[in-house]
């Protein structure tokens, strides 16, 4: 086994070590960790949840087809991540999986900024985002009350272009 395998199996096995109320992602082979998100991002996540599950989960006021789905584990080559939100086209994901985390990447994600993710929500994970075919990201940030949305770059730049910021 080489080097960088045996330190991956061991960063690995340190992320399924966490206790329950730390989050754990993998990124670019790095593990990081933070506790469960504090009152304003849960509440505001949670109203986001809220919002969408019914016209684009359930269809009801809005064109359905959608799993949108809170703080999923999503595994994708060697990264483990976990949006706040993620959502995926019942078209291209006809069912749930029956293992706990997800190894397709979503159409849709969403973090929900706090002080002490926003840097690595952007530096790190939008790249990532980009990099596995995630066409639309939303940035909510809670303390300024502002929604930014980006979509996917066609030039194969892993990168997103922002599409509109939203202040309230």
């Amino acid at each position: 086994m080489s080097q960088e395998a045996k330190r991956y199996e061991d960063v690995y096995e340190t992320f399924l070590n966490l206790p329950e109320n730390i989050v754990g992602e993998i990124l670019n082979g790095e593990l990081y960790t933070q506790p469960r998100p504090a009152p304003k991002h849960a509440l505001a996540t949670s109203y986001l949840v809220d919002d969408l599950v019914g016209p684009y989960g359930k269809g009801r006021g809005g064109p359905g087809g959608w799993w949108i789905l809170y703080e999923p584990e999503i595994h994708l080559s060697d990264d483990i991540l976990v949006p706040d939100v993620a959502g995926w086209r019942k078209e291209r994901m006809p069912r749930l999986p029956e293992t706990a985390f997800f190894s397709l990447s979503p159409d849709w994600v969403c973090e929900v900024l706090s002080p002490n993710t926003a840097r690595k929500d952007r530096i790190k994970k939008m790249p990532l985002y980009a990099k596995y075919g995630v066409s639309y990201i939303w940035l909510i940030d809670p303390i300024l009350k502002t929604l930014e949305t980006h979509f996917a770059s066609v030039t194969g730049a892993e990168r997103f272009i922002p599409m509109e910021s939203y202040h309230s």
